[in-house]
């Protein structure tokens, strides 16, 4: 790979990465799946994306598009080279308000996207839950959905056209067909269309959510004209590369309102989901009691779940109404109140008939609580133990009249297996997120999960479902569309793959090829991980494993990437910045995973290469905040210190700054003296060369007027509350304090 290394280096404007613990850092997204790639690229231009995919060619190693790695069944982990768009290819490239439409490059995020769009009035409203990060790129390539499809469709109802790079470097638009000629990749797509028009129609799902294999569908004529894009979406990255997306957007909600249905039972909550859509809300989504549990142990949604929770209800709906008019929106949940009724429930009833609706029509009340419901994976992967929620038949659909029966027997199959499950998400269409508890580093909750699927598929097959209702194929549901979709639509797949991508450049092994979902050398927790006994200076035994617990600690992360938004919030500061995956807490996180656990050399925690990895760090606390599974890097990055330190000890720079509180005393006597490094350049490069602090830049300055603690003052009834002066404010900025003292004197402490 050295020489695929250089060349790369050689014709590219962005970023090249071979280097180990860089590459683990992409081995992995938000599935339970492991795979490391031969290299990482971080294109600044379109260019470097066709020297990538040439190179590629020439090495005989397959290409990978990747987003922000959130995808919950391993379509972005592969062996080959990873293109990560995020970086530098997240331009919107044309924005057209009048006519309701953009094109963008595939890195551009979601939240981002729509924050620039709500001046105008518009948004795209394809709103998955993970719209913080998720990119249009990943999203297209995924056919996300979102809560609200029940209004606005998914991806495919919602593209125009894509831009696209093929496997054999050349560039075209994918959009409507007109009456012009067709070329020969058009009449090869067109005649599988087709010819198997009758089997489509026969064996594809007619439920609102089926996004598994390839759209067939789209290269039927019908009372639309065929759009060949709409092929490409849901193609996880395997026929093309995108270069832009086309999108149709939609004028912004101005009004909404929403009624948190409660229910005494899961079954009933299931039942009258299909009544309840009949009242035509923009959203039906579940949260169950496992989620409402372990919500409240999480600092950042107790107080949320307190206020829109009442009692101990076994499940909820969020219903809601988004139509222009407020009144009609009032109206809607007083028909909802009054539907709950006729259903049989009500606040003064008990046993089976309790339940009722607490109404959210202040917005920001309203978003608290859908915050709560778009962390619903994250807080599911609370769980501080080694069994955890799995993802691999949280993605099956079925009609809304089926789903109370069929979410009853998929629980007697959990039960059969010595298991129970977590469900969450979109009633309104009949796709539950449900999730296995399972620990997968044991073979008999392996052999567990291979049982429960293939039960489950064959159940999907009797309600006429999908197992593939939105999170795509993947590694997990790839191998099952031959049962599925039958062998003749399976060989389709594979002829669609082939006149894109005969020498199977483009992420391989997905849809069609596919490994078997239970491979276990293809997990993070495979048959040979191990994590040897550590000795740690912190006490983790809150979470299992080795290191008194540091080992769960490190695992908590799930990579769902919530620490790569930018829009709300504070963490993390540092990715923020640098927009490199490093530099993320997610980054981070793996970056010790696989250090801990041997895969990045002997000694690898306390290297040079972490010690970069985790320099940027600023110990703000924020994910320890603001992650939902508790993920605290500035703590784990003093283990990180910690080791390395057993092995190099402490430099002068380590001394000075941990010293600095028993000497600040002394240098804030004679701040001229002190400061004299920072007025002098030529006393400042020769410090650097024994202190190790840059002379590029001064150092905060010492000053005389320190902050001196003075007696206790206020009022006498005033609470009382300690002023903690640390060393740097009472030495370099002691106005903090004093303004800080004075604004609690104030306040009455």
């Amino acid at each position: 790979m050295k020489g695929l290394e250089q060349n790369l280096r050689k014709d590219i404007s962005g970023e090249v990465y071979f280097d180990l613990i860089s590459r683990g850092r992409y081995a992995t997204d938000a599935s339970h799946y492991q795979v490391m790639p031969d290299g990482v690229v971080v294109p600044e231009s379109h260019q470097d994306v066709l020297a990538v995919i040439e190179h590629a060619k020439k090495a005989g190693i397959p290409v990978l598009a990747r987003g922000s790695g959130s995808s919950q069944c391993g379509q972005t982990v592969n062996r080959g080279l990873v293109i990560d768009h995020t970086k530098y290819l997240n331009r919107i490239l044309e924005f057209d308000a009048t006519g309701r439409r953009c094109l963008v490059e595939p890195g551009i995020v979601l939240d981002e996207l729509n924050h620039f769009l709500r001046p105008h009035g518009l948004w795209f409203p394809v709103d998955v839950s993970t719209s913080s990060r998720a990119t249009l790129g990943g999203m297209a390539g995924n056919n996300s959905a979102g809560s609200r499809s029940i209004r606005y469709g998914i991806m495919r109802d919602n593209v125009t056209s894509i831009t696209a790079i093929l496997a054999d470097g050349s560039e075209r638009i994918f959009g409507p067909l007109d009456g012009t000629t067709r070329d020969e990749l058009t009449s090869r797509l067109l005649a599988v269309g087709n010819r198997e028009r009758e089997e489509i129609e026969n064996r594809f799902p007619k439920v609102l959510r089926r996004v598994g294999g390839y759209n067939l569908d789209t290269l039927i004529a019908g009372g639309q004209p065929i759009n060949l894009a709409h092929l490409l979406i849901g193609s996880e990255g395997t026929l093309a590369w995108f270069k832009s997306i086309e999108l149709k957007l939609s004028p912004l909600p101005q009004n909404r309102i929403l009624g948190v249905c409660h229910f005494p039972t899961f079954y009933a909550a299931m039942d009258s989901a299909q009544h309840l859509v009949e009242l035509d809300p923009t959203a039906i989504e579940l949260i169950d009691r496992t989620m409402i549990e372990l919500s409240r142990d999480i600092d950042m949604f107790r107080p949320v779940v307190e206020k829109f929770v009442k009692g101990e209800p076994a499940a909820l709906l969020l219903v809601e109404f988004a139509e222009d008019d407020e009144q009609e929106n009032l109206a809607r949940l007083a028909r909802l109140k009054e539907l709950m009724a006729d259903l049989g429930f009500g606040w003064q009833d008990s046993g089976d008939h309790w339940g009722g609706v607490v109404e959210a029509i202040d917005p920001s009340f309203q978003k608290e609580i859908f915050g709560v419901r778009k962390q619903g994976l994250n807080i599911m992967m609370s769980m501080k133990d080694e069994r955890k929620p799995i993802s691999f038949v949280e993605d099956c659909a079925v009609e809304l009249t089926d789903l109370a029966e069929y979410t009853a027997r998929l629980t007697d199959i959990f039960s059969k297996h010595n298991t129970t499950g977590t469900w969450y998400a979109h009633a309104s269409v009949g796709c539950l997120h449900v999730r296995p508890v399972l620990n997968l580093r044991l073979d008999q909750d392996v052999k567990a999960m291979r049982a429960i699927v293939e039960e489950a598929l064959e159940m999907v097959k009797e309600y006429k479902g999908s197992h593939s209702g939105e999170h795509g194929d993947g590694l997990v549901r790839s191998e099952f569309h031959e049962a599925m979709f039958g062998t003749r639509l399976a060989n389709s797949f594979l002829e669609i793959k082939r006149c894109f991508d005969p020498s199977d450049l483009l992420n391989p092994g997905k849809i069609v090829n596919p490994a078997r979902m239970d491979d276990r050398t293809l997990f993070r927790y495979g048959p040979d991980y191990r994590v040897e006994e550590m000795e740690t200076v912190f006490d983790w035994s809150q979470w299992p494993g080795v290191g008194r617990g540091f080992q769960g600690a490190v695992e908590m992360c799930n990579n769902n990437g919530a620490c790569r938004k930018t829009l709300e919030g504070s963490m993390c500061p540092s990715y923020r910045v640098t927009r490199d995956e490093r530099d993320s807490t997610r980054g981070r996180a793996n970056s010790l995973r696989l250090a801990i656990s041997g895969q990045l050399g002997p000694g690898a925690l306390g290297s040079e290469e972490m010690a970069d990895t985790l320099k940027l760090c600023v110990s703000c606390k924020a994910c320890r905040r603001e992650c939902p599974t508790g993920v605290d890097m500035a703590k784990m990055k003093i283990e990180a210190v910690a080791d390395r330190k057993k092995r190099t000890g402490f430099s002068l720079h380590d001394r000075l700054i941990g010293s600095m509180p028993y000497y600040a005393p002394l240098l804030s006597k004679v701040p001229w003296l002190a400061n004299l490094r920072s007025t002098v350049p030529t006393l400042a490069r020769i410090a650097e060369r024994i202190d190790g602090f840059t002379s590029n830049r001064p150092l905060p300055r010492w000053r005389s007027d320190i902050y001196v603690a003075e007696p206790a003052a206020g009022p006498d009834s005033g609470k009382e509350v300690i002023l903690f002066g640390d060393t740097f404010n009472t030495y370099f900025e002691s106005e903090n304090l004093y303004d800080a003292r004075e604004v609690l004197i104030r306040s009455g402490y």
